[in-house]
């Protein structure tokens, strides 16, 4: 089997900024769900896809903004589409899927996570991580664990992690650490860029087995002396940058890969759904698409 999990809140991003402006019967912004619902609709109608969790920031600060005073907070976001996290996660629940509302995690941590309970499973052939984030490059093995932008097509393996990076999975966080994630407010070390941080990971692996001293480097670096010497002068950031963007595979998810199974929309919440975003057909499409899949429609039955 393979499993898909999502990350849902990157996913409503995408939607809000990329969908139709649209009011409900009460005034209420709701484009953003309307066309996450579809881009998820889109998803299912794959039938390759069986088993799928989709996961949500509820909040957008996590355990992460303890350990440092400039880890990403909700300020900035559009009101209108902060408004929409909510509903959001109960669509994603109307729909069948296995949704993971994250508050002292992240979304990102319940999909590496989940990508951990499924590596344990043998049956798992593949785990398909729907997200562009960079953080998950951390996830991907081999071609068991990998990545799908979804709007780009594109998926990324562990040789197109190495590709892309110039590093294995394994040392992502360690890369961050020295590069920075604006997305995140890690601010990375001064000096050290893509290229340089590539080049002294690809030979040590991680931000601690790198020598202070730049003459005994094995690798060779432009500017290694100034490197190194930011580094050492800020070891400890760098250590705490790399347990910010070091995401946990023990976050509590409540299921198991038999539970990702889709089963079939939530009826009372699919209707209810419809009746929130104005859209009355999308009870016949959901339907539609479970009964294409031939699977029992025990949890799918509506009343008429």
């Amino acid at each position: 089997m393979k499993v898909h999990l999502v990350d849902g809140t990157y996913e409503l991003f995408r939607a809000y900024y990329g969908g139709n402006d649209s009011q409900n019967a009460r005034g209420l912004e709701v484009g953003g769900v309307k066309t996450l619902v579809s881009s998820l609709l889109v998803l299912l109608r794959d039938p390759e896809v069986t088993h799928v969790g989709v996961a949500f920031d509820h909040v957008i600060e996590s355990f992460r903004n303890d350990l440092f005073a400039g880890y990403k907070t909700g300020e900035g976001i559009d009101p209108l589409l902060f408004g929409q996290f909510g509903l959001a996660e109960t669509a994603s629940e109307a729909l069948g899927l296995v949704t993971w509302p994250m508050i002292e995690y992240e979304a990102d941590d319940a999909l590496a996570s989940g990508a951990a309970l499924c590596l344990r499973d043998d049956r798992v052939e593949q785990v398909v991580l729907c997200s562009p984030d960079k953080d998950l490059a951390q996830c991907v093995s081999g071609t068991r664990v990998v990545m799908l932008d979804r709007m780009r097509r594109n998926v990324l393996d562990e040789p197109k992690v190495v590709e892309k990076f110039g590093v294995r999975p394994g040392s992502i966080p360690d890369f961050l650490a020295l590069v920075g994630d604006t997305a995140d407010g890690i601010p990375g070390i001064a000096g050290w860029g893509a290229r340089s941080a590539a080049a002294v990971l690809s030979t040590y692996g991680h931000v601690d087995a790198i020598p202070e001293d730049p003459a005994s480097w094995t690798v060779t670096v432009r500017g290694a002396a100034r490197l190194a010497a930011a580094l050492n002068q800020s070891r400890t950031e760098a250590l705490l940058y790399r347990k910010l963007a070091t995401l946990a595979t023990d976050a509590p998810l409540g299921v198991s890969v038999d539970g990702l199974a889709w089963k079939g929309p939530n009826g009372p919440k699919l209707e209810a759904l419809a009746e929130e975003l104005g859209d009355p057909e999308l009870v016949a499409r959901v339907l539609e698409i479970f009964s294409a899949s031939g699977r029992p429609k025990a949890r799918a039955t509506l009343a008429t």
